[in-house]
């Protein structure tokens, strides 16, 4: 959820373009202050937290390949290393002081389409059934689709995560993780797979109706019925 927020916001290139615009054609003339306002641009959306960031983009086709030509080793690595690096670029953005609204924006965007990505590839080689991965796919165009809505008719929403939706996004974590291990290395955990399934099922459900529940409420506030 914390994407579908993030969607509406303008990224650190836009904004930082927005912001030196005005000094630029006021300072600036010729083509040599164009390349210096363009450099300008390039590096506050080049940092390194963003750098790391565009490499798990890079890491959804490379799953895409190792899962469908059952090279499960490789995907499994590529998943672990790709979570690893979404620790790396957060820490890295906090301790230098590298946030961007680009990085912001980027972050859980990337998140989503591995996690997204690899449920629906699960699926595709039968290690998770078709139904639950239409039901993860469905809350999250159904999320976004609310949030498009209410900018739509004039009235953004201001959706935080909520506890229930950290739980599932949690859970879904566990699970692929869990099924990339076993395929991995052939280690048989059936019952705890199930289980994870239960549980990932279960809290999509809630966590769409409590998004549904603080739309309607959103909405019915601002004087409009959805």
């Amino acid at each position: 959820m914390a994407f579908s927020r993030r969607f509406f916001k303008r990224s650190a290139c836009a904004d930082g373009a927005n912001r030196h615009m005005v000094s630029a054609t006021r300072k600036l003339t010729g083509p040599s202050g164009l390349g210096i306002f363009v450099r300008k641009a390039h590096i506050e959306c080049m940092s390194i937290p963003n750098i790391i960031t565009f490499g798990r983009f890079l890491a959804v086709p490379a799953i895409i390949y190792a899962l469908a030509h059952q090279h499960m080793l490789l995907a499994f690595a590529l998943f672990v290393s790709a979570g690893l690096s979404d620790a790396v670029d957060g820490f890295i953005a906090r301790q230098f002081n590298q946030r961007s609204e680009l990085g912001a924006w980027l972050d859980p965007l990337a998140d989503k389409l591995l996690l997204v990505t690899v449920f629906v590839m699960l699926g595709r080689i039968e290690q998770l059934p078709d139904w639950l991965v239409m039901l993860v796919i469905s809350r999250d165009v159904l999320i976004v689709g609310a949030v498009v809505l209410s900018s739509v008719m004039s009235q953004p929403m201001q959706a935080d995560p909520i506890f229930v939706s950290k739980a599932n996004t949690a859970a879904q974590i566990v699970l692929v993780s869990v099924s990339l291990f076993t395929l991995a290395f052939g280690v048989v955990v059936d019952s705890l797979i199930s289980a994870l399934i239960v549980i990932v099922a279960l809290l999509t459900i809630v966590s769409a109706a409590s998004y549904f529940r603080i739309w309607m409420r959103h909405m019915g506030s601002s004087g409009l019925k959805p």
